[in-house]
């Protein structure tokens, strides 16, 4: 029989869920409203996009520490090939999405922007993805 617990397990999945909700649905809500603010005109882009980067980089740095504590509290020798496959190519992925958003944030080329922006909400995408295939 399932029963419902709130224990140190809930927090730690509360707060990696809470860290890829901001830092994926940030890069959603700046997908969305990046040619608005172009219209605008000025330095809005800009503007929002450095707001965004000071509050979301936080959050994947939570998204890290709760993930390293997941690898804690997983038994590895329990697990099946497919769960360790998935597990190293989350964590590729979580080094691409974060590379990506740093060169992302650097880059001066609109063509170098456009092509980490995309690489790095997809490889967030698939990391969702198999953190929940994982979780099941």
């Amino acid at each position: 029989m399932k029963t419902i617990t709130f224990d140190l397990d809930t927090i730690r999945t509360l707060l990696h869920l809470l860290g890829v909700i901001v830092w994926l649905g940030g890069q959603i809500l700046m997908l969305a409203i990046v040619p608005t603010l172009r219209n605008i005109g000025g330095e809005a882009p800009r503007q929002v996009a450095a707001a965004f980067g000071r509050v979301a980089w936080g959050f994947f740095g939570l998204i890290v520490i709760t993930g390293i504590w997941n690898v804690f509290a997983v038994d590895l020798a329990d697990v099946s090939m497919g769960y360790n496959m998935a597990f190293g190519i989350k964590m590729l992925l979580v080094l691409v999405t974060g590379g990506a958003a740093f060169l992302h944030q650097r880059a001066t080329s609109p063509g170098l922007r456009a092509a980490t922006g995309a690489l790095g909400l997809l490889a967030s995408i698939v990391a969702l993805i198999l953190g929940v295939l994982m979780g099941h």
